[in-house]
């Protein structure tokens, strides 16, 4: 964990050196194409150390993706945030006492992913799904902003049925994260009777998430009665209770309320409003330290954002602006530059110390 005081210097520290530093998954086929785009690639990213965990009481350390000891994380892979999730890892690993317990389940639509992260993380224990897009795509409805409509977006509702029935337990994360922390802080997360757990934000304004005909038919805005308290919650971060979410069949409401918003239009922000619908008011809140959100600004500019006061364990870039895109473009944001000192990418006309 780093308080926001030292995550201000540190910040300060690295802009300064940054600017003046000179196993297959059967589920895939992969094809010749792919497999000279994911070699292509592979000359854009550098290896990182290897990690190894530094403590004994980590536990032992099995092959099987099931065995106690094992802390599970599921993420997407998806082309337009590959960078993202590649960094999101590093992070993740660099900063775990365990790393070797960690199992990564990244879900994707696209096979030339698989052979890329394999080579950049050879020692990480990983599996790839393949999530076939069309399986929401006719329940997915237009959205303020493209990005939030892809069918990825959606894979986390998937989770519990796309992970081996074993696994009782994954933290799914956006691939717009930097993780500062020990994960196994977060995977020890008590959730009590909750299914899900996420750091709530009880300030926001809940209503504004979804149209005026939602909340005029009583039958709709019903589902958040006898709930103590809806809050809104980013679903970027979140521990969730696989067992209990197959049990309960979350995936089936969750799937309901897209039907609705086909045919109704109740909301407008992608894949949130519909946990938010099955989800708000019934989570086990968690310390917002785990997600410091919205350093990519608002939906539209994708403005500049400073840090939220108190201590820091993840940082989230929601919102319209992503860090590789701005660094690219030559107008970084300052945190922006906090993301790259973990950034793996270097193009062949880059060099970076």
């Amino acid at each position: 964990m780093i308080p926001s005081t030292r995550m201000s210097r540190l910040i300060a520290i690295l802009i300064s050196t940054i600017l003046f530093s000179p196993s297959p998954n059967p589920a895939f086929r992969q094809t010749k194409a792919t497999a000279s785009s994911s070699r292509l690639l592979q000359f854009h990213y550098r290896k990182p150390q290897d990690f190894k965990n530094t403590e004994a009481n980590c536990g032992s350390i099995k092959p099987a993706a099931c065995a106690p000891s094992v802390v599970h994380i599921a993420m997407t892979l998806d082309t337009n945030f590959l960078r993202g999730t590649i960094v999101a890892v590093h992070s993740i690993l660099q900063h775990s006492r365990c790393p070797e317990n960690i199992f990564l389940h990244f879900v994707s639509s696209n096979a030339s992913h698989e052979p890329l992260i394999r080579y950049i993380f050879p020692s990480l224990k990983s599996r790839v799904y393949y999530f076939n897009p069309e399986i929401v795509k006719r329940k997915i409805s237009p959205s303020i902003r493209e990005g939030l409509e892809q069918p990825l977006n959606y894979a986390r509702n998937y989770l519990a049925h796309l992970l081996e029935p074993c696994i009782q337990r994954v933290i799914y994360l956006d691939s717009d994260v930097l993780v500062v922390d020990d994960i196994l802080k977060l995977w020890n997360t008590d959730l009590r009777t909750k299914t899900v757990g996420s750091p709530e934000y009880c300030h926001a304004n809940f209503t504004k998430y979804f149209t005026p005909k939602f909340w005029s038919r009583n039958t709709l805005s019903s589902a958040f009665t006898n709930r103590l308290r809806p809050c809104y919650f980013n679903s970027g971060v979140m521990v969730i209770d696989l067992h209990k979410w197959r049990m309960s069949r979350y995936t089936e409401k969750l799937e309901m309320w897209m039907e609705i918003q086909r045919k109704e239009r109740i909301y407008e922000l992608g894949s949130l409003p519909p946990l938010l619908l099955v989800f708000a008011g019934n989570i086990e809140g968690i310390e917002h330290r785990w997600n410091q959100h919205g350093l990519g600004g608002d939906n539209v500019n994708g403005s500049c954002r400073g840090l939220h006061p108190g201590p820091v364990s993840l940082l989230h870039w929601s919102g319209g602006g992503k860090p590789w895109l701005r660094l690219d473009s030559g107008r970084p944001c300052p945190l922006d530059m906090f993301w790259f000192h973990y950034d793996l990418y270097e193009p062949h006309f880059t060099t970076k110390k």
